[in-house]
């Protein structure tokens, strides 16, 4: 298995055991999440090395990956915009406000970054067939990339999902399987299927190590965009929390590079209909709850038991920030409100991040002089219709 240079290998967060490239998934010792692990010292990587390159892909970025550039299954995701939004900052009342556009990425989300690195590994590892529950974009995002790869692809999405990403994770030549109508119908099936098929390769958020790798790569684009200075806060969509964690890890591996000073505040933002991370986060908890009854139309959002929440908690508050939680109304009326006033399309439950924006603004946490960076993980052209709908609630 051939990987970059300064990869040194897997590492649990739960027990500390490290392991080499070749174990595929949790934990040999206790089970836990793996966690990719680098000789920092071993990379050189300065500002100016960067700036010689393009901005194409995510894997500009391939020091910091455990894969180089040249075995990847790619079609050039990452590179998204980076929008300033002016009329937001006025809104707000900070000094700038910017949104992070993963929308533009190839299936329209920000998965795509997780699932070119996850499928890469996996074709690394030799796998023919790569599985997954989904909420729906990551589905869509991975029948893709095993598609360009030659593997075969099982998605497991609850009936909620969005019919784009039904219909795309078939196009894109997957197995598609719509299992009851919540997450956890999905995660249920898609175990057994798991059990029955000891040779499917498991790409569920944290059983694999590699998708929250490939999340991180939009802080790395978002702090050159911004000429290497650090956003004061980043509100992100959080569900399964594959992006935050991205994020947290991201932001300190380029501080101990020396490539910036500070971390920016990192804030989770979920639908009230289910936030077990707010509610952890505002109880003082390590850990959450989960949620027993969720719902929320963000279905995206509609995660009750996050694989990954202990390290979400870690990363918002090793970063100063925090965790907010709005209704749907206010998430759509988000997602209208943008759309309006800057032309940019936000998929309703990255519509989240800006209603937790708002209420950050109103609860008074920003002094009016900060730079905040809203990450769209989605098109809205993905659940046009769930605005449209709201629109036409409001008799528009």
């Amino acid at each position: 298995m051939e990987t970059t240079d300064a990869f040194a290998g897997l590492e649990c967060v739960d027990c500390g055991a490290t392991v080499g490239a070749t174990e595929t998934h949790r934990c040999p010792d206790c089970g836990g999440s793996l966690d990719p692990t680098y000789e920092y010292d071993a990379i050189d990587l300065d500002r100016e090395t960067l700036a010689s390159r393009p901005l194409d892909s995510q894997w500009r970025y391939d020091e910091l990956l455990p894969f180089a550039r040249e075995s990847a299954v790619t079609t050039n995701e990452g590179a998204t915009p980076l929008v300033d939004c002016p009329d937001l900052a006025a809104e707000l009342g900070v000094e700038r406000v910017l949104i992070k556009d993963e929308g533009r990425n190839p299936t329209g989300t920000s998965k795509d970054r997780g699932a070119s690195v996850a499928v890469t590994a996996a074709v690394h590892h030799g796998a023919t067939d790569v599985a997954l529950p989904s909420t729906g974009n990551g589905g869509q995002a991975v029948a893709a990339y095993a598609g360009r790869a030659g593997l075969e692809s099982h998605a497991y999405l609850p009936s909620r999902s969005g019919f784009t990403n039904k219909a795309m994770v078939n196009v894109h030549g997957g197995d598609m399987n719509v299992v009851g109508g919540r997450f956890g119908d999905a995660v249920g099936a898609f175990e057994e299927g798991l059990e029955e098929h000891d040779d499917w390769y498991s790409l569920r958020s944290f059983d694999t190590p590699y998708r929250h790798e490939g999340a991180k790569t939009l802080f790395y684009e978002l702090v050159e965009q911004l000429e290497w200075t650090v956003p004061d806060a980043i509100c992100y969509p959080t569900g399964a929390g594959t992006g935050l964690v991205g994020l947290g890890k991201a932001a300190t591996e380029y501080r101990k590079l020396g490539l910036i000073d500070d971390l920016p505040a990192l804030y989770a933002a979920q639908a009230s209909g289910c936030a077990p991370i707010v509610e952890a986060f505002d109880d003082g908890r390590d850990d959450h709850d989960p949620v027993e009854h969720p719902d929320t139309i963000c279905g995206e959002l509609e995660i009750p038991d996050p694989a990954a929440g202990r390290r979400v908690l870690e990363a918002i508050r090793e970063t100063d920030g925090g965790a907010v939680a709005t209704e749907d109304p206010d998430i759509l009326e988000s997602a209208v409100q943008v759309a309006q006033t800057t032309g940019l399309e936000l998929i309703p439950s990255a519509a989240a991040a800006a209603s937790g924006a708002w209420k950050l603004a109103e609860r008074g946490t920003f002094d009016g002089d900060e730079t905040v960076v809203i990450v769209n993980t989605g098109s809205g052209n993905k659940e046009a219709d769930v605005l449209r709908s709201h629109l036409m609630s409001q008799g528009v």
